[in-house]
Order: structure tokens, then sequence, then C-alpha cells
């Protein structure tokens, strides 16, 4: 269709002409309005829109093939977020504060939203490219690097249709030197090898590989979600590669449901590998090292008990063992190998230094017997590496550049370099960052186990545990631990998180898009008769969020009586005018007791009654047969000390009530609430869908999904 784009000229709107030069939407231009005049689309057909955002709205959907709006609703939802925060950046005192929160949101994006462009990114890149110099000293300042790296990014894909419009408007706004020159300047510095953005020690732009490595003896959790969003991070700045590499070298802990859950957790967290590898799968290439070291004497076998060796570890006793000939040492592999009862008393330990003040190196265990069948290779092996032997070699095989470990390694760096100088293979660069830790959490997943295995918890995904199917069923989205989890970069100090954080961080992102609906605790309502209420009820079509189209509608019946919260009744007095939510004002006339229990209230309605006049606003319920029976979950947390110490047993802090269910009746569109659909019910919070309605006598489940808001105890 074609359309005209009026606007003032001192004011051109960048942000609508370049979002329409990617868009490929044909606009003619008059900057002929009023100063402080709106620009407006005028279409041929005489209607127009007025306005930067419907503007940008019109012409995101104009070009559909590009998905300039998002993919999903969700994601509409985030654009229309960022749409409403980008004027944040022409305001003069808050520019600064804008920078440095959408710097800390692209730690790990390369987007705003998503994994594409989108009107969004097209705007916020507009208003900044529009402030000029102040923007392009900032930018040479590389004081927001992230920032600086998603905007040379967008001006890179599109310098010449965003330059233009940035040479043709900018100038003529008088605040300062255009920066087209600039802009195409410090592309490419950000694209020069040479120069890269380094936070890896020796990274090479384009020859970076690092690797996430979980143990398939758990689903995922929040601690793990941090190394792979960090690996997935330095992948993307330095365009190389990620491995993710099972390391299955315990049979007796791992199963192929580990393995199947953590794959599905990676793609949940929207991380993208290049390969999945497994330990087990260098085996043979491990045992043949192991014997190779035994040949060369940087290695032994040992029968000490395991009490007594880790005793002689602390004291640097050495043991009888470690002078064993070669011809000894060979002879009891072979023993360990063939898992006969003589190999199954032995180790294969590393000769290392037994009087290093680094424990870490007094003669590491490198291999022991095992006979559990394994869960991908059965009882081919009775012998098995340890993480420490096997970890060095395979990053180095499969060519890890860089090692991501948390700091709870730190003292094994040094056996992780030493054992890759006597392999004789080359250096792996270890990079440390700091282990997350959330208050009143458990993410040992021995600890995690024995919740399961008492049936503490209902499995892996259960709400209450920090696993990332249990934290996203408890109704999390995946965006806000992305957020939070980047927020702390890599940093190498330890910290222990607030959970209230991270739910406030959710809350941002679901609350702008989540329906709204209406319930009353099944034991705690009251009815209210509305004498002058409608004899024959009615039913109007509402949005489920007034703010959101695409939440979609509901349907809302109106009758004369209608159910009311226990405690909204409790406080309302004789005479009293209240608010019924989405309806207008009623009169208090009578109230109906029985041994001080309120029965009933009766009252009229009272339409033409002001709502900011009335101190009580009201949800309510149509007294009908359609109402949905509603089980409403709250979670507590598991252990009932917000930090264990070392020496503490998690047992012994074990919170006796962590799960709460109160039975509640909700308005009949909640029968269409899908598995996993997040909502809002009314003055109640915010909760997720766990089970849809199935049949009328099986309630709907729904589970409280935390606000950031202190929690009370469930006790």
């Amino acid at each position: 269709m074609e359309a005209k784009l009026s606007f003032s000229q001192d004011s051109p709107p960048i942000s609508i002409i370049s979002a329409a030069k990617v868009a490929g939407v044909s606009l003619s231009i008059d900057p002929s309005l009023a100063v402080g005049s709106a620009p407006t689309l005028c279409f041929s057909s005489g209607e127009s829109l007025r306005g930067v955002n419907p503007i940008l709205h019109y012409i995101a959907h104009a070009a559909s093939s590009l998905s300039l709006y998002g993919r999903d609703t969700i994601e509409s939802g985030h654009v229309l977020e960022w749409l409403e925060y980008a004027p944040t950046f022409l305001s003069g005192s808050e520019f600064e504060i804008a920078c440095s929160f959408v710097d800390g949101y692209l730690t790990s994006r390369t987007f705003l939203v998503g994994h594409s462009l989108t009107i969004a990114d097209i705007t916020v890149w507009s208003n900044l490219a529009g402030i000029g110099q102040r923007w392009e000293s900032l930018r040479k300042s590389k004081k927001y690097q992230n920032l600086a790296r998603w905007f040379n990014s967008i001006d890179s894909d599109y310098r010449d249709t965003l330059n233009e419009v940035v040479v043709a408007y900018v100038g003529k706004r008088g605040i300062g030197k255009s920066p087209a020159l600039s802009l195409k300047e410090k592309v490419n510095d950000s694209k020069d090898p040479s120069a890269p953005e380094v936070d890896l020690p020796g990274a090479k732009f384009g020859e970076v590989c690092v690797r996430f490595a979980p143990e398939p003896s758990g689903y995922l959790h929040i601690g793990h979600a941090k190394a792979a969003l960090l690996n997935k991070y330095f992948a993307e700045r330095y365009q190389g590669r990620l491995i993710v590499r099972f390391d299955d070298t315990n049979p007796s802990k791992e199963s192929n449901e580990f393995v199947e859950n953590l794959l599905k957790d990676i793609e949940t967290l929207g991380i993208k590998y290049d390969a999945v590898t497994y330990t087990s799968d260098y085996f043979p290439k491990l045992m043949e090292m192991a014997e190779s070291l035994i040949k060369q004497g940087k290695a032994y076998v040992d029968d000490t008990p395991k009490e007594q060796m880790r005793s002689e570890r602390m004291d640097g006793v050495e043991s009888k063992c470690r002078n064993n000939t070669v011809e000894e040492n060979l002879a009891l592999w072979k023993e360990m190998i063939n898992g006969s009862e003589r190999g199954m008393q032995c180790c294969v330990r590393g000769k290392l230094d037994m009087q290093d003040p680094n424990k870490s190196l007094r003669d590491p265990v490198y291999y022991r017997c095992n006979t559990d069948p394994h869960h991908r290779i059965g009882s081919k092996y009775k012998v098995y590496p340890t993480y420490d032997f096997a970890c060095p070699f395979v990053d180095a095989l499969e060519g890890v550049t860089h090692a991501l470990r948390s700091s709870e390694y730190h003292d094994r760096n040094a056996q992780y370099y030493r054992i890759l100088q006597d392999m004789g293979m080359r250096r792996v660069e270890i990079y440390e960052f700091s282990r997350l830790n959330m208050v009143y959490t458990l993410l040992s997943k021995r600890k995690l186990l024995w919740f399961v295995q008492n049936k503490k918890v209902e499995d892996w995904t259960d709400p209450r545990f920090p696993t990332v199917q249990g934290i996203v069923r408890r109704g999390l989205k995946v965006e806000a631990l992305i957020q939070f989890i980047l927020q702390q970069g890599a940093s190498k100090n330890l910290n222990l998180m607030e959970w209230d954080k991270l739910w406030t961080i959710n809350k941002k992102i679901i609350d702008p898009v989540c329906a709204r609906h209406t319930a009353v605790f099944k034991d705690q309502c009251v009815i209210f008769t509305l004498t002058n209420g409608p004899e024959k009820s009615f039913v109007r079509i509402l949005p489920r969020h007034k703010k959101f189209d695409g939440a979609g509608k509901k349907a809302t019946t109106f009758t004369n009586r209608i159910w009311l919260e226990y405690a909204d009744a409790s406080a309302i007095s004789k005479g009293e005018e209240v608010t019924l939510m989405d309806w207008g004002n009623a009169i208090i006339k009578e109230i109906k007791m029985e041994s001080g229990v309120i029965t009933e209230l009766i009252g009229e309605l009272h339409l033409e009654g002001s709502v900011k006049t009335t101190k009580l606003k009201v949800t309510w319920l149509p007294d009908i047969e359609d109402l949905v029976p509603l089980s409403l979950v709250e979670f507590d947390y598991l252990i009932s000390k917000k930090k264990l110490e070392e020496d503490e047993n998690f047992l012994d802090n074990l919170n006796p009530c962590t799960r709460k269910e109160t039975l509640a009746l909700g308005d009949a569109n909640m029968r269409n609430l899908q598995r996993g659909e997040v909502i809002q019910l009314e003055r109640k919070g915010y909760y997720r869908c766990d089970a849809p309605s199935v049949r009328s006598s099986k309630p709907v489940v729904l589970f409280a999904i935390p606000d950031g808001r202190q929690q009370s105890s469930l006790n």
C-alpha cells in the first residue's frame, strides 16, 4: 500500500526510516509537519497511523517474511517491551543508564530478542546512531563493549542501508559530526583478528574451541547452566567451536536417561553446538596412553587400600608400590583390565610428586576398576579412567583451546597441566569462573539424587529442584535464567545468589504478556446477591490482558449472584461502596452472619459510581456451573538454612513443609488453559499450568510462580 511519512524537520524519526529501509517498505518522505508533531503515516486509502511505535508495528508486519516482530507471541511481547524502552536513550539524563543496562543484557546475546534481527534492534540502533557524537565517543572508549559489539554487528550487516539514513538525517539535527565514517571504521576494527575482545588468554579470533562437559549422572541444574552459557558466549564471541562432551567415565552413576535429558536441557537454553562427543569414544586411546605412561615410568599400579592411600596422600608418604618395576606394573595392569580378583584391588596412579604442597599433585589416581555395565558400551571394560586423567587428554585430542572450569577446581589446575605435559600433548588453557551458588539450595547431584530416591520430590523435574526442567516447570522463562546468569558474567568471585533476583527478572518478562484470570478460594468465599443485578445472565467478551492483544479474549458472565473472597467480604462494611473489577460499583446493603461467620452479602449495583472513590476493588466470579476447579500449589525451599557449611549434614536441615495445595474455583475460560501456559490470577499472583483440564471433576493444577518478593514460610 502506498504510504507517505510526514514528520517535523527538526526531529526526523530515524527508527521508522531505518526500519522501512531494512524491511523494503516504500515510503515517500514529507518533513513538513510543525515542530513537536508526532510522525504520521498516511495511506492512499485515507487511513493513517500516528506515533513512532504504531508505525514501526505496521512496518514490521508489512514485511512478515522477515519476522521483524518476533517469531512467536512471546517474542512479540519482548519486541513491544523494547519499543517502549528505546526512547530512554533519547533522554539526556538517562542515556548512560540505558547504555549500561543494555550492555549487561547483551553480554551473551547477538540480538535483543530471539536469534534474529527484529524491529527492536533497528529501533534501539537508530536511537543510538541518532545521538551522534555522544554515542560515538562512548563507543570509542570501549566503556560498553557488548553494546558496541552489537551495534557494530548490525551496522556491518546493514551498512549501506542504515548509514544512508544516518548520513541523511543525523547531521541535519545539529547533534554533531556525522558518524558515518567512524561507524565504518569501527566495524572493521571489531572484525580485526589481531584485536578481538580479549577475555580468554591467548585467544585467536576464529580459532577458539571450547567444550561443555557434563557428567550424565543427573539433570542439568542452574549451576551447570552457567558453565554451558559461558561456553556458548565465548564460542560466539570468537566465532569458534563449541563441543558438548559427555564425561561418561563412571558407569555406576550414569544412564541414557541423563544423556537424553541433558541434551534436552541444552536445547532449552538455546545453545547451538558443533558436535556431541563422549569420553567413552576415546576409551581405547586412553588405555593406550595409560599403558604408555606405565612403560615410561610416569605411572604405576597401586594396591594400597583406599583409606590408607588417602591418609598417605595427606601426609605426603610414598606408597610401597611406587617403585615397582615396569614389568610388575604391566602385570597388575593386565589383571585390572581383566577385572580379576587381584586386579580389582588395584588402581593406576600418576607418579608426580608426593611432597608437593599442592595435594592434587601427590600421585593422583588415573584408572580404577568397575564391573558395572556402561550405559553405552555395556560390559566391554572393567577399568575406567578418572575425570582428572581423561579430561586433559580428550581436551587436547579434540582441539579444545580453552577449558572453562569453575574456580572450585583451582587447586587441580597444576595437575591438569602436569598430566598434559607427561602425556606429551599440547597445552590447553584453563579459564576459571566462579561457581554459581544459590541460597537455600543444594546443587550436589548426589544430594539431589537422595531426594529423588527417597520420594521427597516427584523426580528430577520437580518444581522444588534447581534443575533447568524443575525451575522451568515452576514457571521460570529461559530468557530470565539466561539474563540472570550472564549478568554475573565470567567473574571469578565466589557468590551466593538470591532466588528473588532471578524471579524479579522473570516477572518483568511474563507480566507484559501473560493473560489475566480470576479465582476464589473454594472454602473461603461468600455469595454476594445483587438485588438489581441482571435477571438473566449475559456474557461479555473481554481482553485477557488489557495492554497486550496477543493474549487473546475471554468470555465473562455477569449474573445477579456472584462469589467474593471471604477476606474481601470481611473487609467490607454495611453501606460501603466497592468496585467489582471489570464491571463497576456496588453498594453493600446487608451482611448476613451465623456464629460470627459471614454467610452472604446483599447489595445493589451502582454502575454510575466512580471507581476512583472506592477503597476496595474486589475480584469476583459468577455463581454458575461452568466454574473450573483449581488446585493452587505453592512451593518452598527443600532445606531450611540459607547456606550449609562444609561440615553440616543437609539431612539435619530439611524443610518440613515444602509443598502446599489450596483448592479454588476459576473462571470458565480456564478450562482452555494449555500445559505450560503462564497466567496471572488477579490479586493472587502468577501461575503456570502444570495439568490442564481433562474432565470437570479433576482440577486444573496451577503452580505459583514467585514474583521476587520475599515469600513467607508454608508452615
